[in-house]
């Protein structure tokens, strides 16, 4: 097995003997392999290099340490918004840098949704954010019943975040709904029955249901696939994605420079006073609600 990385050692990237199956492990486990820009750059540099590798038929995504992702780093929320020599800004980022920066990001989701190889997601532990999202963009994927999902920055980024052409065609209107305006976090045993995923099994079963399913796809005909993506890709954005390449960085765009009223939490503010691990206790805290007593 050949072996590389990229953004120092935070993506690794593995290629079976045969060349058939590219493994791609996001390795970040300190912070539960979120990531920042260079992160996913070098997870992007990987992908397009599938892309054009004759020898690869199927990609498997996955993260160290049992953990898939958390999405993107929220440790310096407008760092995602450096200036071009890679300097930040003590202002608050224009909405033109907003929308420029956030048009790349896209992209890369983009680009991720219509690849035309097989994606194969093995999914534990955690799958938030963007990480969610990379989830669900996945052709097959295998998720531990005991794997949190969900968006919760829309708590304070708003709920008009991520893919939500996406959302509403796997997910289905009222769930995604559910998810994206509330933030909740849930486990992936109580979405079972739902299908959103191709295979819910026990945590230590994730590892070995991956490989089988990356095994079983890179046995079909290397031509057959792309054509196949092709044609998925082709219905897909005739039926369910039209607008989706604009809608989904614009939207974020205009969220990330939301105006918060009194009573309201904001994340970045209360970050930048208290630090960013007590910033998510006060924001859980901010918005738990306890479940009625209905006995």
């Amino acid at each position: 097995m050949s072996t590389s990385s990229a953004a120092d050692g935070r993506v690794l990237r593995d290629i079976d003997p045969d060349g058939r199956i590219l493994t791609l492990t996001l390795n970040n486990p300190a912070r539960r392999n979120s990531y920042d820009a260079e992160m996913r750059d070098g997870l992007a540099r990987f992908l397009d290099e599938a892309a054009e590798d004759d020898e690869v038929t199927v990609v498997l995504l996955r993260g160290a340490d049992g953990v898939f992702s958390t999405g993107a780093d929220m440790n310096n929320a407008y760092g995602w918004y450096a200036d071009r020599d890679g300097g930040s800004s003590a202002r608050r980022p224009s909405q033109r840098r907003r929308l420029a920066v956030d048009r790349k990001s896209f992209g890369f989701y983009h680009n991720l949704m219509g690849f035309p190889k097989v994606t194969v997601a093995e999914i534990g532990g955690y799958a938030l954010g963007g990480g969610f999202e990379m989830a669900l963009m996945a052709d097959i994927s295998v998720i531990a019943r005991d794997t949190r999902v969900g968006m919760p920055a829309t708590r304070f980024l708003g709920p008009a975040l991520g893919s939500l052409h996406m959302f509403f065609h796997r997910l289905g209107p009222v769930l995604s709904r559910r998810l994206l305006l509330t933030g909740d976090i849930v486990e992936a045993a109580t979405l079972e029955h739902l299908g959103i995923f191709t295979e819910t099994c026990d945590p230590g079963a994730v590892t070995a249901r991956a490989r089988y399913w990356a095994d079983k796809a890179a046995k079909m005909p290397a031509d057959g696939v792309v054509i196949a993506k092709e044609a998925f890709r082709l219905v897909e954005q005739s039926q369910a994605y039209q607008g989706e390449e604009v809608a989904g960085y614009l939207f974020h765009a205009f969220g990330t420079n939301l105006q918060f009223s009194p009573g309201e939490f904001n994340f970045v503010k209360t970050r930048a006073e208290y630090g960013t691990k007590e910033a998510f206790r006060l924001r859980d805290a901010h918005f738990h609600v306890p479940e009625p007593d209905t006995h």
